[in-house]
């Protein structure tokens, strides 16, 4: 009882049993981007000057390097997550849909780029501003 009719249970149509689970991550990661998002505008706020070498020596700091990271890495699931229910709502075409599921994964770029210039800023130190010895 509850399970449909007889065609649809042979057609495999009905509940895949991922809503719930996906719907879950999704409001988890909004959660996790406003904590982190609140982090980052609190901590730019306080920061004395928006010149090269005061951001490099704050994004250096792990207190700093560490949540920025994890920011670039909670807003890029939240997005995939988003466009994946927008893709299987609102796309009647199916190989469309597969193409633009595939696309979306390419957010994984995005996110290896923002976590490689973060690391590479800070665990490369910046030259000290001075004439250069010659």
């Amino acid at each position: 009882m509850g399970d449909g009719t007889e065609l649809g249970r042979v057609r495999g149509l009905g509940s895949a049993q991922e809503g719930a689970h996906h719907w879950w991550r999704q409001r988890v990661t909004a959660g996790s981007n406003l904590f982190f998002l609140a982090w980052f505008m609190i901590s730019l706020t306080r920061l004395g000057g928006f010149d090269y070498g005061s951001i490099h020596n704050w994004i250096a700091s792990a207190w700093v390097a560490v949540p920025l990271i994890m920011l670039v890495i909670s807003t890029c699931w939240h997005a995939r997550l988003g466009l994946q229910v927008l893709i299987e709502d609102y796309q009647d075409d199916e190989g469309r849909v597969l193409w633009l599921l595939v696309a979306e994964y390419f957010l994984a770029i995005i996110a290896v780029t923002a976590i490689f210039s973060i690391l590479k800023a800070a665990l490369v130190t910046v030259a000290a501003a001075g004439p250069a010895a010659g």
